[in-house]
């Protein structure tokens, strides 16, 4: 524990992933460390996001639960959250030297904040607040009982109309699995869904949806929402489109985006700056427009991946302690975590001249068969040299593949070296050997090599005939 008084070396503001990795980093590097939080320790991804989301797509996995069974539903995602808090509690923290103070913090000018009123003096700080669901400008929407991915986890019963305004990984997440439940739900998306994925993993996701019950209402523009005087609580609400389709909701989850938690930081104060939506503004090693300050997380213009916040927070705090300048990597790996699974990487489109893609379908790939799974598939983006640029793999467990295609493409890795690699069989990582062995049989084809590979073949049967006819 530090002395009140002291000028810290660094000072972590927020305690979700971002702000409990950097200051562990921070603390385990021998610098004197203070994290405050104004809530609770583990952020978003603990509480809110990732723990628990996961738990439902589990718990829903079997098929409809039904309204009777949501509170052990529930129940399960309450002991999946305590099962976990350990590793991200102020104990686990202030364990490898890092003092904690329960409080709002912000910025009174350059090394100097304040937590709930009392001073702190500190050489550098990490900012790593966050970020909050954003709600949409619809015209009677504060009015009707909505949640967001937030507050989604405080619903006690199981909705049985549940609208959905939003169409990437968090509305296709919890809208499939709260059809599964047992909910009648409907999607209402702007443009399609999973917009930054490849379109062809989007329909396959899109087929899911509604196999499982889910109405998916792309191009859909949102005019108003009504709700009776009164009723809001027992479902009186109504979303209605501007073509004039209406869709009745018991709960409208909104999951629209997310806006950084900025507001009341005092960022002017140390001259961080921000950029038109709000996000903190940070170079390729995560420092800010200040030298003495750096961000990580959602907080930032990176993307809101908990993985990602994590790898770049600790970047961050090492740069801020040791005094280098190392950048994060660009590579950023993600999941969807629908059934099935959607995982890409790097670059997944052929846009680019000299791009060339190698896609198998698991429709040919025998654990896929074996399980029933054949509607996704793997596809490898290759330039001209062979090199996998990135990728998208859809099926069951795709996130568990993605480490390898991610190492190939953080490496630089070509398809045949990754076609050399030995893979257990039967697997649905056959599918990723698989395209990069037919790309690599594609070099096969070009006059030059086919050429060379004749003469190569000519050359070794004269050879075995002169053998076969040399006296022994």
């Amino acid at each position: 524990m530090e002395p009140r008084n002291a000028v810290i070396d660094l000072l972590v503001v927020g305690g979700g992933t971002a702000g409990l990795v950097g200051a562990k980093t921070a603390a385990r590097l021998g610098a004197r460390v203070v994290l405050a939080e104004r809530a609770r320790t583990g952020g978003d991804c603990l509480w809110t996001g990732c723990v628990p989301s996961k738990t439902l797509l589990a718990a829903a996995a079997g098929g409809a639960a039904g309204p009777t069974e949501f509170p052990a539903v529930r129940a399960r995602i309450a002991a999946a959250i305590a099962a976990i808090e350990p590793e991200d509690s102020p104990a686990s923290l202030e364990a490898v030297g890092v003092t904690v103070r329960q409080g709002e913090a912000r910025f009174l000018g350059p090394g100097r904040a304040e937590i709930d009123g009392e001073e702190i003096r500190f050489h550098r700080a990490l900012i790593a607040t966050g970020s909050d669901p954003a709600i949409p400008p619809v015209p009677g929407l504060d009015q009707a009982p909505v949640v967001t991915s937030e507050t989604v986890w405080d619903l006690v019963e199981l909705p049985r109309r549940l609208v959905v305004i939003g169409g990437g990984p968090i509305a296709c997440e919890l809208g499939q699995a709260f059809a599964r439940l047992g909910s009648d739900v409907v999607m209402l998306v702007r443009s399609r869904i999973l917009p930054k994925e490849d379109p062809d993993a989007a329909d396959v996701v899109r087929s899911a949806l509604v196999h499982d019950g889910v109405r998916i209402m792309e191009d859909s523009t949102i005019e108003e929402v009504s709700t009776v005087s009164g009723t809001a609580g027992a479902g009186g609400s109504r979303v209605r489109l501007d073509d004039g389709r209406s869709f009745p909701a018991d709960t409208i989850l909104v999951a629209a985006g997310r806006r950084a938690r900025v507001q009341g930081l005092g960022l002017e104060r140390v001259g961080v700056d921000v950029d038109d939506a709000g996000q903190v503004r940070v170079d390729a090693t995560m420092r800010t427009s200040n030298p003495a300050v750096w961000a990580a997380g959602d907080v930032t213009q990176h993307p809101d991946f908990t993985h990602l916040a994590g790898v770049y927070a600790s970047t961050a705090a090492s740069n801020a302690v040791l005094g280098v300048s190392r950048s994060v990597s660009t590579i950023v790996p993600r999941v969807t975590y629908t059934s099935p699974e959607v995982a890409a990487v790097g670059v997944t489109s052929t846009g680019s001249a000299g791009h060339r893609a190698a896609t198998m379908q698991h429709a040919h790939t025998d654990r896929a068969i074996t399980e029933g799974h054949e509607d996704g598939f793997t596809r490898l983006v290759v330039d001209r040299r062979g090199r996998i640029l990135g990728g998208t793999i859809v099926g069951p467990r795709a996130g568990e593949t993605m480490g390898e295609l991610n190492l190939a493409v953080q490496r630089k890795l070509t398809t045949r070296d990754l076609a050399g690699v030995i893979h257990p069989y039967p697997t649905f990582n056959d599918a990723l050997w698989n395209a990069a062995v037919r790309d690599a049989r594609s070099t096969l084809e070009k006059p030059l090599v086919r050429a060379l590979m004749a003469a190569l073949v000519r050359i070794t049967r004269w050879r075995a005939v002169r053998a076969d006819r040399t006296p022994t």
